[in-house]
C-alpha cells in the first residue's frame, strides 16, 4: 500500500483526503497545512492521521511514498521539487508551475527518477469529457472547424492570478485532451477592472493549423455561472453544459454542407440540420478516478494522460497569454521553429483584400 502525505487542506484538499483515503491502493498517513484552524478540522475529521505545519514533515519524511500538493501556484515548484528529490511521486495541482521552465524541470527529474509526477485536471476523468474524446477520436464530429468554451461565474478574486492563471487551466487541459497536443500559437486580450494588476475578465484564442480554432471566455464577473463548450465538426455539433446535470451532453447533428462553384471565387454554404440526442455520461465522480488512474500508473509506470509533458503545455500556453495580455493582444507562437500556417494564411487573405 502506497503512503500519501497530502499538503493543503484548503478549498480543494478535504475532497483530495477524501477519496486518497477511500482508496484501497492509498494509506492517508499525514495531512499538512500552515494554519491552524485547517489542521484542526483535520485532525477532527481523520483521527488515525497525523497532523504537521510543516511541508517537510511530508516531502522529506521516509514513511511516505506519494506527495499531494495542493498548495497556491508559487510553492508548487519547491515542494515538488523537494519531494521527487527525496524518491516521492507526485500529485500537484493545476496550474502546474508558475513557468514553463520550472514544470520542464520537474518532468525531467521525475522521469530521471523513475518516479510518477501526475497534474490535477480533473475534467479530464468525466464521464462527459471522456465521451467527447471517443466521439472525436471515432470521427463522429468530422473535421474539427472549432473549440468554444465559455467559463464565467461572480467568484473568487484571487490576489495572486489573474482570471486565466485561474480558470483556463480546466479548459486548456481538456482542450489539450481531446485536440490533441499540436496548439500552435495564443492570443489573449483583457481588462483589470479594479486597477489590482490581475485581469478579471479575458478573452483567450489558441490556433492550430488546417483553420482549427480554440476560444475562451473567461471572468470573475458575471451575474451568471456558465461552464459550457461547444465543439463544432463538418458532421455534427456538440455542447458540454456541466451545469445541466440531465443533459450534460448534446449532440447535434447539424452542419454546413459546402460546394465550392468551379471557376468562381465563392463558395455556396448550405444549413444542415438532423436530430438531436443526449447520451448517457458516467457519473462516478472524476476525483475518484483520477485517484484509482493515478494509483495504478503509479504501480504499472505507465504515464497518465495528465502526466508531467501535459502539465507543461499549459504553463506554456498560460506564459504565451501573459506575453500576449502585454503587448495588447499580439499572436505568440508557441513553437517559433514551425511558424502557423493558419495565422500566416488569414494574414496574407487581409492584405489580398485591402488590395
Amino acid at each position: 500500500m502506497l503512503r500519501v502525505g497530502l499538503i493543503g487542506y484548503g478549498y480543494w484538499g478535504p475532497n483530495l483526503a477524501r477519496n486518497f483515503d477511500a482508496h484501497p491502493g492509498f494509506d492517508l498517513v499525514r495531512i499538512c497545512d500552515m494554519t491552524k484552524k485547517r489542521r484542526n478540522l483535520a485532525a477532527e475529521t481523520y483521527r488515525n492521521v497525523d497532523v504537521a505545519s510543516d511541508p517537510d514533515a511530508i516531502t522529506k519524511a521516509t514513511d511516505i511514498d506519494v506527495v499531494i500538493v495542493a498548495t497556491p501556484v508559487f510553492t508548487h515548484y519547491e515542494m515538488a521539487k523537494d519531494a521527487l528529490e527525496n524518491g516521492k511521486h507526485v500529485w500537484v495541482e493545476k496550474p502546474m508551475t508558475s513557468t514553463s521552465e520550472q514544470a520542464r524541470e520537474l518532468t525531467a527529474l521525475a522521469d530521471a527518477k523513475g518516479l510518477t509526477l501526475m497534474v490535477d485536471h480533473t475534467f479530464l476523468f468525466t464521464g462527459a469529457v471522456r465521451k467527447m474524446k471517443s466521439l472525436i477520436d471515432a470521427g463522429e464530429l468530422g473535421d474539427l472547424y472549432y473549440y468554444d468554451s465559455v467559463r464565467i461565474n461572480l467568484g473568487i478574486f484571487q490576489h495572486d492570478v489573474n482570471v486565466i492563471w485561474d480558470l483556463a487551466p480546466h479548459d486548456l487541459s481538456i482542450m489539450d485532451y481531446l485536440l490533441g497536443p499540436s496548439a500552435r500559437a495564443v492570443s489573449a486580450t483583457g481588462s483589470d477592472h479594479f486597477e489590482t494588476g490581475l485581469e478579471d475578465v479575458a478573452y483567450l484564442t489558441v490556433y492550430y493549423d488546417d483553420n482549427l480554432i480554440a476560444h475562451f471566455h473567461l471572468n470573475w464577473m458575471s451575474p451568471v455561472k456558465l461552464r459550457k463548450t461547444l465543439v463544432g465538426g463538418s458532421k455534427k455539433m456538440l455542447i458540454w453544459d456541466d451545469l445541466n446535470p440531465e443533459e450534460r451532453l448534446k449532440i447535434y447533428d447539424k452542419g454546413m454542407d459546402v460546394q465550392t462553384l468551379e471557376g468562381v471565387y465563392r463558395v455556396l454554404a448550405t444549413p444542415r440540420s438532423g436530430e438531436m440526442y443526449s447520451p448517457v455520461v458516467d457519473a462516478t465522480e472524476a476525483l475518484k478516478d483520477e485517484v484509482d488512474v493515478f494509483q495504478k500508473g503509479i504501480v504499472s509506470g505507465n504515464l497518465p494522460i495528465n502526466d508531467g509533458a501535459a502539465g507543461t503545455r499549459v504553463v506554456e500556453m498560460l506564459e504565451a497569454t501573459d506575453r500576449s495580455l502585454r503587448e495588447n493582444g499580439k499572436v505568440i507562437e508557441l513553437d517559433p521553429e514551425r511558424p502557423l500556417n493558419w495565422t500566416r494564411t488569414l494574414e496574407s487573405r487581409q492584405m489580398s483584400n485591402l488590395g
